[in-house]
């Protein structure tokens, strides 16, 4: 069993311990800390909202990749490259708990089997509805999708903006982070990977 699979399940049982008591408590002490009283009239709800929303905010801890994942097709003869660009997303630094969102884009060189597009936005779900780091949740995501598939290859960008590093720290507010990750043909080609490249270029800042 992979170290992956063993890092979700820990995650999961981490997740399913807190009661809603325990949840809400938490974020009462919080408000606390900050110099609030949660017994005002405007926060009194804020402990359920918060918990319900983090909850929301981190449910990919109760998804499985491999059945996210769980259906290819075998019988489509494709060999050229797969791309799903512009997918949408936001996560939680795990640094700060501060939202970090922007758009993915994967692609994959079929090496006999395809999976339903839809999959990939899901996969990419998955992963990011988690306490992350960008850099970790691209190689997450490209790895996934290469265990499954078996592709003669993989490759995911990801462009984000940080609320960390907008909202504090250098609080640079224009400022992305682009990370990739390739492998196989688009790590081992330099005509793959520029195809890719070039077909989600519009999509990256310039």
């Amino acid at each position: 069993m992979s170290t992956a699979d063993d890092e979700l399940r820990q995650l999961r049982t981490a997740l399913e311990i807190p009661t809603g008591q325990e949840w809400e408590g938490a974020i009462k002490l919080l408000l606390r800390l900050m110099g609030e009283d949660p017994r005002r009239e405007g926060l009194r709800r804020t402990p359920l909202r918060v918990k319900q929303a983090l909850q929301y905010l981190t449910s990919g801890y109760r998804l499985d990749p491999k059945k996210v994942l769980n259906r290819s097709f075998k019988q489509v003869k494709h060999d050229e490259m797969v791309v799903v660009k512009d997918i949408d997303f936001f996560s939680l630094c795990e640094h700060h708990l501060l939202p970090f969102f922007g758009k993915c884009h994967v692609a994959y060189v079929p090496n006999k089997k395809i999976i339903g597009l839809s999959k990939i936005p899901r996969l990419v779900d998955a992963f990011a509805r988690r306490l992350q780091v960008q850099e970790q949740l691209t190689v997450q995501i490209a790895d996934a999708l290469n265990e499954h598939l078996q592709p003669l290859g993989v490759a995911c960008v990801i462009e984000a903006a940080h609320l960390c590093t907008m909202m504090r720290g250098v609080q640079k507010q224009n400022a992305r982070a682009v990370t990739s990750s390739m492998l196989g043909a688009f790590r081992s080609s330099e005509k793959t990977r520029a195809e890719f490249l070039t077909l989600i270029r519009s999509n990256l800042s310039t």
